[in-house]
């Protein structure tokens, strides 16, 4: 089969053709229709994240239909539209998989990281881990949910009942997002790339209350905001512009680092927290929410071996909301 590979991060990835995966024992096969791709991706070929599998074939954000069953699967069947995300195997008995957190399992397998991912005509995955789909939006707009989605909807649940929401970095996460922060009754604050209009304007006709630069302060002091663009000087901006007792949610896998600020920016009983990772009840509550909540992906798509052009758009910013590879 054709696939797009990683041989080293740093370098740019190599159409190949490999042998086509086999479903082990409680494994599925799946055909890809649409693999999303995700800021994380870029984090891996350009080496922010480290000690991937190597070579590796990229992708988490799949949607295909089953092909193949291994051994002792249940629940699935062959033709069924899937999905497959970020984590791709927990070991179900650390003490966080003990907790109901298997988001911070110990010894966990990622999708297009540590486990082959879906820049490719087909991947294979744990079939505890793969999400059944509805029939009706088209595989590539149903495609960034399964990352972009999921991770924004983790980070929106650690904003409590945040009124006054605001979103750093309008891309494939935050349109998403944004599109449930309205659906919940929530207003939206769209921080963008200093100077960048056409995100703004995408923001507003996804309903912000207002959009504006990096740089600016809001209109109005916020209940909570989220961080989805990598970059660590954003923290301190983000804990000035929420009020006393807010919250600052950095929703990347990997960002810059923060620099120092002063302590009266953080007083207040103000509160910074990462989000790592997601869980399988994120994905079934998320996709749950998705038809109630009429959220509708903007994509852009590309041809499989297009995969580094949708990369080095996504790296220069010239994307407005999802880049989609598609078969």
């Amino acid at each position: 089969m054709r696939a797009m590979v990683l041989e080293k991060p740093g370098t740019p990835l190599e159409l190949r053709e490999v042998e086509p995966p086999k479903a082990g024992p409680l494994e599925v096969v799946v055909d890809m229709a649409a693999c999303g791709v995700c800021r994380t991706d870029l984090h891996v070929v350009d080496g922010d994240l480290v000690d991937p599998k190597l070579p590796l074939i990229l992708g988490h954000e799949i949607v295909g239909r089953v092909s193949a069953l291994g051994e002792g699967v249940t629940g699935l069947h062959h033709g069924m539209r899937v999905g497959i995300s970020w984590l791709g195997h927990t070991c179900g008995h650390c003490r966080y998989c003990n907790l109901g957190a298997e988001n911070l399992c110990d010894a966990p397998l990622f999708t297009g990281y540590t486990r082959d991912g879906g820049y490719a005509e087909a991947c294979a995955a744990d079939a505890a881990y793969v999400f059944p789909l509805p029939e009706g939006p088209s595989d590539a707009e149903l495609a960034p949910l399964l990352c972009a989605g999921l991770i924004g909807h983790r980070s929106l649940r650690m904003c409590g009942d945040a009124e006054r929401l605001g979103i750093y970095g309008f891309g494939a996460a935050a349109h998403i997002v944004a599109q449930v922060a309205r659906y919940q009754g929530r207003r939206v604050f769209a921080f963008t790339r200093p100077g960048d209009e056409a995100a703004q304007k995408f923001a507003e006709q996804l309903g912000a209350s207002w959009a504006g630069g990096s740089d600016q302060l809001p209109p109005e002091a916020l209940d909570a905001a989220i961080i989805f663009a990598p970059v660590g000087s954003l923290v301190p901006l983000a804990l000035r512009a929420t009020r006393k007792g807010g919250i600052v949610v950095c929703g990347g896998i990997h960002m810059s680092d923060v620099p120092s600020f002063p302590y009266a920016d953080l007083w207040g009983e103000r509160q910074i927290r990462s989000v790592a990772n997601l869980t399988r009840q994120d994905g079934e509550e998320f996709l749950s929410l998705v038809g109630p909540a009429g959220v509708k992906t903007e994509v852009q798509t590309f041809p499989l071996e297009q995969a580094n052009v949708a990369l080095d758009r996504l790296r220069d910013g010239q994307l407005l909301g999802a880049a989609v590879l598609v078969n």
